[in-house]
Parts: structure tokens; C-alpha cells; sequence
């Protein structure tokens, strides 16, 4: 499989009707839920990363955005997961500061970023951003002000734009730099969606196990009687029974 065609045409003939109903009230494609007019194939995401396996290591970056296009819901997870293998390769050690390496990273992060309203699930969001754009600003760059082009996406009117702002933060909570994370949660602290509310819980959580109870229990002195109660609840998931009881009555 070397275009997205080919791609396509393969995930098209693995379609599982029942699965794909399971799917799509899953992710809430109904009239007025947040996944509204998503299109599923049924496969499940092992299969899908099965696909990206094979087609990884030579498949032209150029043809990753009919991919992310595509109306298949399943094929635009595919584009998205092939760009973070891509990233990924161009990240080791050895490639950090190398100039073509850092040039290629950039070149895939402008890709994500323009082709971002695509990821329109909380699942296309979760499994991408991180490993892109997460990993990105930890890495050396030639786009400019990370901090700016974050705030545009905090700032921006899409809800999945919003998510990745946050959900990119596991991977600066997993290599050690708290700041991101803390920095949009805050952001985000008053969003009126429930998805965002879980998001920021969540990213409080990986960020207190990976970097530093302390800083969480920071956060949560000056934040937690003003949290939506769904982020509260995700940020302190992983502590005792007593200290959670602590928390909830703030």
C-alpha cells in the first residue's frame, strides 16, 4: 500500500457492520451529540495500527492528508497515527538537534495543525496529539513561539482544537516539564464541556503521577472549590480514600 487510496480501499474491505453500530453510539454520532455526522467502518484500533505497521516507514507524507480527509472515521485515525510513527523516527536521541530531522518535525506538526478540525473525536485527539504535538514542544524548532501557536489552539473556537491544547500535555507531564500542563489547565478550568472537564482531570492526574504529587496538591489549594466536579474527580482518581473525601468537600 503505498498511496492513501490503496489504504482505503484495504480498510474499506475489512468493514464490520456490527461493530460499526457499536461504534457510532459510542462515540455519540447522533443529531446534536458532540461526534454528530462521524462515519464508521467498524474496525477496531489494533487493526487499524496494523495498517500503519505496514505502511509507516516508506509512505509519502504527501498523501497523509487525503487520509485525514477521508470520511471514514477510521481512516483519518490511520493518517493521523502514520504522521505520529513519522514524528516519532525523526525524535530519537541521536536526531534531536539534527537540522533536516528538526525541519521534517516541523514539517508534520504544520501538517497536525492544519489539518486539526479533522480529528474530530476525542479518540482521534487522545491517540495523536500527544505524540505529535506534546513531543514537539519538548524538541528543538524553527516554527516560532511554541507557547503562542498552544494558545491559539486553547483559544481557538473548535472543541477538538481546545482538547489537543490540553491532551498534548501527557507527553510534557511524561518527560519530566509540569509547566504545560499546568498552564492549560488553568486555561481550560472553566470550559463548559464535559469532554474538556475530563481532559484537564485527566492531564492533572499524569502530570502529579509522572512529575510531582506536591505540585498537583498545589493546584488543587488554589482551583479545587471552582473545578467542574467531573475534572476534580479525575484529578484525584489516583489518591487514597481519605485524601480524595478531602479534596471533593472543598
Amino acid at each position: 500500500m503505498t498511496t492513501a487510496k490503496d489504504i482505503i480501499s484495504y480498510m474499506e474491505s475489512l468493514r464490520n457492520e456490527e461493530q460499526r453500530e457499536v461504534l457510532m453510539r459510542f462515540f455519540k454520532t447522533a443529531e446534536g451529540e458532540y461526534g454528530y455526522g462521524d462515519e464508521f467502518l467498524g474496525l477496531k484500533v489494533p487493526q487499524t495500527r496494523e495498517v500503519v505497521k505496514l505502511v509507516t516507514k516508506d509512505f509519502p507524507l504527501g498523501e497523509v492528508p487525503e487520509l485525514l480527509m477521508c470520511r471514514w472515521h477510521e481512516a483519518r485515525l490511520c493518517g493521523l497515527l502514520i504522521l505520529v510513527e513519522k514524528f516519532k523516527r525523526l525524535a530519537s536521541k541521536r536526531l534531536e538537534k539534527d537540522d533536516e530531522a528538526i525541519r521534517k518535525r516541523d514539517e508534520i506538526v504544520k501538517m497536525y495543525l492544519q489539518y486539526a478540525e479533522q480529528a474530530n473525536n476525542w479518540d482521534l485527539v487522545d491517540l495523536s496529539a500527544p505524540g505529535i504535538l506534546g513531543h514537539w514542544l519538548m524538541l528543538p524548532t524553527y516554527l516560532g513561539d511554541k507557547r503562542q501557536i498552544l494558545d491559539e489552539m486553547a483559544q481557538n473556537a473548535c472543541l477538538w482544537r481546545q482538547r489537543m491544547s490540553i491532551v498534548c500535555t501527557w507527553m510534557t507531564s511524561k518527560m519530566g516539564d509540569p509547566s504545560w500542563c499546568l498552564r492549560y489547565a488553568e486555561i481550560h478550568l472553566h470550559h463548559p464541556h464535559d469532554l474538556m472537564h475530563k481532559a484537564v482531570g485527566w492531564m492533572l492526574r499524569e502530570m502529579g503521577k509522572r512529575v510531582s504529587m506536591d505540585l498537583l496538591r498545589d493546584f488543587l489549594r488554589q482551583h479545587a472549590h471552582e473545578m467542574p466536579r467531573t475534572a476534580l474527580r479525575y484529578a484525584i482518581e489516583k489518591m487514597s480514600d481519605e485524601e480524595r473525601c478531602y479534596w471533593m468537600k472543598k
